[in-house]
């Protein structure tokens, strides 16, 4: 039979490990120059030591006295009296060394544009507006009743507003109808528009208003 061989280490107990040992350290020979590198450089600082050593160097201000507090307000006061001097120096002073900047007058407002109508119209005399009016009650074959106590130019307007071939006059000016007849082509009469520019003249209240326009609204009114 083959002869069997034996481990040195028979008479050890199975299941057991040797442990290592660190009691003796080895250390890494370091040249003299590069201990005398790290000794020289400075340790760098942590940004929370930073902020911690600059709060402690803050200065803590003392509280103001009372005289620190009198001297601050005379020192406030000076330049307000220094410029109330100045202010009233310049009120006592005479109006004619004082600057005067001069005043811009208001731009004219452009003028209506007077059409040739209009220019016409301002012509016609008072007597030719009665021959007007006599001629239309020559046409009639009664005479007019309920008018006895108004002028001719109200007569002659009245007259205008039921003339209804020249288009409704509720909600209209008299000067618009006349004039937006004239641009349809309908010839109104010179005569209207004559009596509308002197009555204007003379300040007459309510010329530019119809008379039915008046009568509508005033029943209008009553019934509410």
């Amino acid at each position: 039979m083959p002869t069997t061989r034996r481990s040195s280490g028979g008479g050890r107990a199975t299941g057991r490990q040797s442990t290592l040992s660190f009691n003796h350290r080895v250390t890494k020979s370091v040249p003299k120059s590069a201990k005398d590198l790290v000794s020289s450089k400075p340790a760098k600082q942590s940004p929370l030591a930073k902020h911690v050593s600059s709060s402690q160097e803050v200065e803590i201000k003392p509280e103001p006295t009372e005289d620190d507090v009198a001297i601050k307000d005379e020192v406030d006061e000076k330049p307000k009296l220094e410029g109330l001097e100045s202010e009233s120096k310049v009120k006592h002073e005479p109006e004619s060394k004082l600057k005067l900047e001069p005043k811009t007058e208001p731009e004219p407002e452009p003028k209506a544009e007077v059409s040739e109508a209009e220019l016409r119209a301002g012509k016609i005399s008072n007597r030719q507006i009665d021959q007007y009016w006599r001629k239309l009650e020559r046409e009639r074959i009664a005479p007019r009743v309920h008018q006895s106590d108004l002028t001719v130019a109200e007569k002659v307007l009245r007259y205008w507003d039921v003339s209804s071939q020249y288009g409704p006059c509720v909600g209209i000016t008299r000067m618009k109808r006349w004039k937006r007849a004239e641009k349809l082509g309908l010839n109104p009469p010179l005569e209207v528009l004559a009596v509308l520019q002197k009555e204007e003249a003379k300040g007459t209240v309510n010329v530019e208003k119809a008379h039915i326009d008046e009568i509508l609204n005033s029943t209008a009114v009553g019934a509410v």
